[in-house]
């Protein structure tokens, strides 16, 4: 039996959670994973990680109770644990927003060079949604859309979006989204959108804050197991 407080106890086991999550490659998974349950190989191919050290990665956060896995044939697949990491995770970057410096240099010089216009936040586009007066784009690749989407979302993933222009209204706003707040897809998809002549803003939120809201979503019929 420990000789420590119940207290001190406590704050050691969350001691011990927050040293698991003081890793930015965990951190990356963590997000790649809230989109939707993945392989290895593609957690591998998305964070430019060895196969390997990505493995390593997802046991220290299998052992800390924030991911689970499945084995599928020869494959490896793993999702976020139940429980409020989402909302852990947000409330990370806003007291780093909040407390850090550079973070918010990071954010001034690099995400408000991209794009200076304010977000539009998941309160407008219901709203916009409704009365049909925007297009919503979602930039993620394939198989997380069709593991998850903001229903009436269309999906063109950003690496083919300047070849698939045409697939646009022109007259119509058009909000892109991607994985998170700090998701460089969706300002790359309005930088590009407006350069093209279109009218473009960003969704403040992604796909999983939206989902962790409750509004609406979709899920494709018939997808798959995600491939690199």
């Amino acid at each position: 039996m420990s000789s420590q407080s119940p207290k001190r106890l406590l704050f050691s086991h969350f001691a011990t959670l927050a040293r698991t999550l003081g890793n930015a490659h965990r951190l990356e998974i963590l997000e790649l994973l809230a989109q939707a349950e993945q392989p290895v190989e593609v957690l591998t191919e998305r964070t430019g990680l060895t196969f390997a050290n990505v493995s390593q990665h997802l046991q220290q956060l299998r052992k800390a109770g924030l991911v689970i896995s499945r084995r599928a044939g020869k494959n490896i697949y793993y999702r976020l644990h139940d429980g409020p990491i989402l909302e852990a995770l947000s409330a990370l970057g806003a007291l780093a927003e909040h407390n850090l410096a550079a973070v918010g240099d990071v954010i001034k010089t690099y995400y408000t060079r991209l794009d200076d216009m304010d977000a539009v936040s998941s309160a407008e586009l219901l709203g916009r949604l409704e009365d049909g007066t925007a297009v919503l784009l979602d930039v993620r690749p394939e198989d997380e859309f069709e593991a998850g989407h903001i229903r009436s979302a269309v999906n063109i993933r950003m690496d083919r979006l300047k070849a698939r222009l045409a697939e646009l209204p022109a007259g119509t706003e058009i909000i892109a989204y991607c994985r998170g707040p700090y998701c460089i897809l969706s300002f790359q998809a309005v930088k590009l959108l407006r350069a093209k002549g279109f009218r473009a803003r960003r969704l403040s939120a992604g796909f999983p804050e939206w989902k962790a809201a409750g509004l609406p979503t979709r899920r494709s019929q018939g997808a798959s197991a995600p491939v690199v």
